[in-house]
């Protein structure tokens, strides 16, 4: 909404001093741009606290599963495969 406000607002300062519409509308365009990165700067920090949380619990349960890595390993040092490839 800021957003909006602040190109409306644009355009009519620029209409208010003369400036043609081609330099108007080149104008826009580029206001629009930057509040657009503007906005979404703001928004990412507005979430990194939920950023940085979900990071977090994904770190822990990425942690939390290495009984099934170690069975998997256990499992396959005990097949026929493993002990043809440590005779050569």
């Amino acid at each position: 909404m800021i957003e909006f406000l602040f190109i409306v607002g644009f355009t009519i300062a620029l209409l208010a001093t003369g400036i043609s519409f081609l330099g108007i509308v080149a104008a826009i365009a580029v206001g629009f741009i930057v509040m657009a990165l503007a906005g979404m700067i703001g928004l990412v920090f507005k979430m990194l606290p939920w950023i940085l949380l979900a990071a977090v619990i994904v770190w822990l349960l990425k942690g939390r599963d290495k009984t099934a890595s170690q069975a998997r390993d256990y499992c396959y040092k005990r097949s026929r495969r493993y002990h043809r490839a440590r005779r050569y």
